[in-house]
């Protein structure tokens, strides 16, 4: 796997729990602290590509995470996303906030009914959630507790359409699945959630 795509599916991957997780971050990114992410990113890129590959722990910070989707995956964020954040708590939990442009997520789907808390927003809201997330084996697998948007409680099914949505790319149109594992990129075989950062184990 190139660093490109690497790259690619890490924003994406962020992006997706941003948009499952949720909080308020302390500590203000920076593009120091994007750029030392970019460089771990194309480390570990690089070790997949060895072989055999060679076993490396890599520890992303939650500034790290922040600071890159502030800067330096600003400009391949999906159109309708805004200002993601994340916080990484101890034992795998994960917590996030991100701008979701209601307007443009509901020009492509159709209407849930009365009962559907979207019908009455518009505009950039803030959606925000928190869950666990597992990985071992080379499969990662994250477990929504609970989602809001402006205050009001989300049922999962949204949750899922507006994960699916936003995290939808030409090799998986249908976007991502909450409910399903996924394989973990770049021969990662287990990623540890700590306070404040997420250590990568190929």
């Amino acid at each position: 796997m190139n660093r490109t795509r690497l790259g690619r599916r890490v924003l994406l991957g962020l992006l997706a729990l941003s948009l499952a997780v949720s909080s308020t971050v302390a500590a203000q990114p920076t593009r120091e602290q994007g750029d030392r992410l970019e460089r771990k990113i194309e480390e570990i890129a690089k070790n997949a590509s060895s072989d055999p590959v060679r076993p490396k722990r890599t520890t992303m910070s939650e500034l790290e995470v922040n600071s890159y989707l502030a800067f330096n995956g600003k400009d391949k964020i999906p159109r309708g996303l805004g200002n993601p954040q994340i916080v990484i708590g101890g034992d795998g939990q994960l917590s996030g906030r991100v701008f979701v442009d209601i307007d443009e997520f509901k020009r492509h789907r159709s209407s849930g009914g009365i009962l559907d808390p979207l019908n009455y927003i518009s505009g950039q809201v803030p959606v925000t959630a928190r869950g666990v997330f597992r990985a071992q084996d080379g499969k990662g697998r994250f477990q929504l507790i609970s989602a809001e948007i402006l205050g009001v409680s989300l049922p999962r099914p949204i949750i899922q359409e507006l994960v699916a949505f936003f995290s939808r790319t030409p090799e998986n149109p249908n976007g991502f699945d909450m409910d399903a594992p996924f394989n973990l990129p770049a021969k990662i075989r287990e990623v540890v959630v700590n306070r404040g950062e997420a250590v990568m184990v190929q």
